[in-house]
């Protein structure tokens, strides 16, 4: 039986002067080498169990364990294991690709000449050799997204936390980012924690999936167990079955 990477045991978040808990007692287990999808409305808490994931907020009850570090009590040690892609391009606009990766690179404590390694074959896997010394600026969406993903591996993390990785990017850019993302899950055992709006993408990409509205689970497991088990054709008719039709602003 696999092992749980990330432990997310009975976590609630609640914010001052909000009636409701943003994250109501949330228990999951994120599976070593899983790709595991969180899906849900906006406002449903995906942000906020992200950002107590990367240790950016402390729970207000219950605790999350990171390849057995507390978040909280253990922070240096569970960071250490996590690596991260925001939604927002995290990269420096005047920097060429190269100089962004090498400080990054050097601040995660990798060797000199290791990371040049890594970096030159991130970035000509991902179509971006021939522009690594270009600036970030001058960069479409989807080749910024791309240079935003390599940021967040080069220390080849135990857990990958991935907030919309392809929104916005032509369907080149997000066939490259997915297949790269796979091909790091298999090859590295790199235990990948993803969410995303795209339905069909999550389907095709996540071997686990996670259902969360109004601060709770509503239903996870195995994607096609899912499907199976809420007699659909679909995760995208599982998670409207499962959520609703009403409009969520």
């Amino acid at each position: 039986m696999s092992q749980c990477l990330a432990n997310i045991q009975e976590v609630s978040k609640q914010y001052k002067n909000v009636a409701r808990p943003a994250v109501n007692s949330v228990s999951l287990c994120i599976e070593q080498q899983s790709i595991f999808g969180l899906l849900g409305p906006n406002g449903a808490g995906k942000t906020t169990l992200i950002s107590m994931l990367c240790g950016l907020f402390k729970p207000s009850s219950g605790k999350i364990l990171i390849n057995g570090f507390d978040t909280v009590s253990q922070s240096n040690d569970a960071k250490t294991c996590i690596g991260v892609v925001p939604q927002e391009i995290a990269l420096y606009a005047k920097l060429t690709a190269w100089e962004n990766l090498m400080f990054l690179g050097q601040m995660y404590g990798i060797e000199t000449n290791e990371l040049k390694k890594r970096i030159k074959e991130n970035l000509s896997i991902l179509g971006l050799e021939e522009n690594m010394h270009q600036q970030v600026q001058t960069f479409s969406g989807g080749m910024k997204r791309r240079v935003n993903l390599i940021a967040g591996i080069l220390h080849l993390p135990k857990l990958l936390i991935l907030d919309e990785p392809t929104v916005g990017v032509d369907l080149q850019s997000k066939m490259a980012i997915i297949d790269h993302l796979k091909k790091l899950n298999k090859d590295n055992e790199m235990t990948i924690f993803y969410t995303s709006h795209h339905l069909h993408e999550a389907e095709d990409f996540c071997s686990h999936i996670a259902i969360i509205d109004e601060g709770k689970i509503i239903t996870h497991g195995k994607t096609l167990d899912l499907i199976d088990s809420n007699d659909c054709k679909t995760i995208e008719d599982v998670y409207l079955k499962i959520t609703g039709n009403r409009f969520r602003d």
